[in-house]
């Protein structure tokens, strides 16, 4: 017997593919990206308010969640970096065969976060 109500998804136990996985976490660090901006320009303008603000502001990102969260936007930077060269290649139709996406798509995957382990000295 069909019914036409409506099917509830638990998204926690679907299986997506490595795609969209990339494709999400492409959109989730862009957010990450655009909420992280007025914290840094309010950190900045601080900075640049004289020496006691620029001992403050240096402060602040002596902190060690503030360093934690470093390291996660420059693992947003790259991964949005790289999932968006990867989306415009996609688009002009170039890697769409199903290995070829999933390839690219774990090379993202794992490329964004090698970078930034190996460039985490930059990031501290």
């Amino acid at each position: 017997m069909t019914t036409n109500r409506p099917v509830f998804l638990d998204f926690w136990h679907l299986k997506l593919p490595i795609s969209g996985l990339v494709s999400i976490l492409h959109r989730i660090s862009g957010v990450m990206l655009v909420v992280s901006v007025p914290v840094l320009a309010a950190m900045f303008a601080l900075a640049l308010s004289g020496p006691e603000g620029f001992a403050t502001s240096a402060a602040f990102f002596d902190h060690p969640l503030i360093i934690v969260a470093r390291l996660l936007l420059g693992w947003a930077v790259l991964h949005h970096l790289f999932a968006g060269i990867r989306h415009l290649f996609l688009d002009l139709g170039w890697g769409v065969e199903l290995p070829v996406a999933r390839t690219t798509a774990w090379t993202v995957l794992f490329a964004a976060i090698v970078v930034v382990i190996v460039g985490g000295g930059v990031l501290l």
